[in-house]
């Protein structure tokens, strides 16, 4: 492999990982959700929220906690909390040991084939009683292979991730699993290569929050990354505001509560058996299941006022009152249309006064055309019509109705004379996932070899090394 890719430099590198051949594992780590999968590949394997069930067992003075990763695992139980392994401020990790954990059920456990048993432990090789049989087998901890001993893992991370979080996840790679070579991406130049791009100004609208960030030749440009709470769950926020307000007033009941239901009609009162259970369920298993809910809404009914203008424009709401609106059902069966309201609530992304009131509020500087003109302005004068050429729309929040059309007509307003082109990818998966597919593309290429940190790097440089690297 290394005959047809000459190296650039003249040092030879310590280990030579040849291109296609590497079973390279992919990890993106994201507030909402977590995907891992193998290099090369166009989506990821795995796909796992990144809140985690945490169940009390053994005494109750003394209690033990058992982490269960995975949708299947956050049902109703007793002594159940639901948690997250990220910030939400920050969409970095906070709890390593659960993140550890997470990261073992996904890559290990989901994505490797299963061991065999070491010899010692089969029962094949017990001594009998009357010392016939094999001599007595001693396993040796040392030489059992680690989990990951055969995969190169490249992760993603944000890009104002710290130092020590960056030497903690090479530390894990390489001492827990026993990686032979790792390499962090940061999530922009990820969504940029994915889009095929070396350049482009990255627009990222997650569960978390909206970040715009500038790459110029596969670099971020530091002083342009620009952050803000506005994402995914900000606008659950701005429905649940809307929920409580609205004549009668939504009740949010998860699908978990429903025994059974009648259908109604539109506006009529719900009428639902709801179940009982002998045990409490916690209020994080709650609020995880409301926000499910709130998801589903998000994704079927509310849009994102198209502009031109703003939505408060005088004569806007009668536009929208005339069109048809969109029924949504409740878990209970109540149900309603929804007209005017479902462009009101995400309007607040675009202009700080129409949002609705909540517990979060946000500050003209914090909506998106604020953050890509602050982002715009924070580099050289060259680069910006450059980066205005190429806008990469990602992250799963960008997929409302309406949302690039919207962005297209702020930045035109904003720039006017200036040649502005989106690339917002029409499939669900490519914005959901963009951050994964580009490191897949990045890990699987020949050339990306070299670039490597390989264990032997790690084990005379110390975690630091991934600071001087990546």
């Amino acid at each position: 492999m290394s005959s047809q890719h000459p190296l650039s430099n003249t040092q030879q590198p310590l280990d030579v990982y040849g291109g296609d051949e590497v079973s390279a594992l992919v990890l993106d780590a994201g507030y909402c959700h977590t995907r891992a999968g193998f290099a090369g590949e166009d989506v990821p394997k795995s796909v796992l929220p990144s809140f985690y069930g945490s169940l009390k067992i053994g005494d109750p003075d003394a209690p033990s906690y058992r982490e269960v990763f995975g949708d299947e695992c956050l049902i109703p139980r007793a002594d159940f909390e639901v948690k997250n392994y990220m910030s939400r401020d920050e969409s970095v990790v906070e709890d390593w040991d659960a993140a550890t954990k997470m990261w073992e059920h996904m890559l290990i456990k989901r994505l490797q084939p299963e061991k065999p048993t070491p010899p010692g432990k089969n029962g094949l090789n017990d001594p009998f009683e009357d010392g016939e049989g094999d001599v007595a087998m001693l396993d040796d901890v040392e030489d059992q292979e680690k989990p990951l001993a055969e995969s190169p893992l490249m992760m993603t991370e944000a890009p104002w991730n710290n130092g020590k979080a960056r030497e903690k996840a090479i530390e894990i790679a390489m001492e827990n699993w026993g990686c032979p070579a790792f390499w962090l991406a940061r999530t922009p130049v990820c969504t940029a290569f994915a889009a095929g791009k070396a350049s482009a100004l990255i627009v990222d609208v997650g569960g978390a929050n909206t970040s715009v960030t500038a790459i110029h030749d596969g670099m971020i440009l530091k002083r342009s990354i620009q952050k803000s709470p506005v994402g995914g769950l900000w606008l659950s926020g701005q429905v649940r505001s809307m929920w409580d307000n609205n004549d009668p007033k939504t009740d949010i009941i998860p699908s978990y509560k429903i025994e059974n239901k009648t259908p109604v009609d539109a506006g009529a009162p719900a009428q639902a058996k709801l179940r009982s259970f002998p045990y409490e369920i916690s209020q994080s298993f709650r609020t995880y299941e409301e926000e499910r809910l709130i998801t589903e809404f998000k994704e079927s009914v509310v849009e994102v006022w198209r502009g031109p203008g703003k939505y408060s424009n005088p004569g806007n709401e009668d536009i929208v009152r005339s069109q048809p609106g969109r029924v949504f059902e409740m878990p209970n069966g109540s149900n309603q249309m929804w007209r005017e309201q479902r462009f009101r609530v995400s309007e607040g992304m675009w202009d700080e006064a129409a949002a609705l009131p909540s517990s979060e509020t946000i500050t003209k500087a914090q909506t998106i055309p604020e953050l890509i003109k602050a982002a715009i302005n924070a580099v050289d004068v060259d680069l910006r019509p450059n980066l205005l050429g190429n806008i990469v729309v990602t992250g799963g929040t960008s997929l409302l109705n309406g949302f690039s059309d919207r962005l297209n007509n702020e930045l035109m307003a904003m720039y006017p004379g200036m040649r502005i082109k989106l690339h917002a990818p029409g499939l669900t998966a490519e914005r959901r996932f963009s951050a994964w597919i580009g490191g897949s593309i990045l890990a699987s290429l020949g050339t990306f070899h070299q670039m490597w940190i390989s264990r032997k790097e790690y084990e005379e440089n110390g975690a630091g090394i991934v600071e001087k690297r990546c």
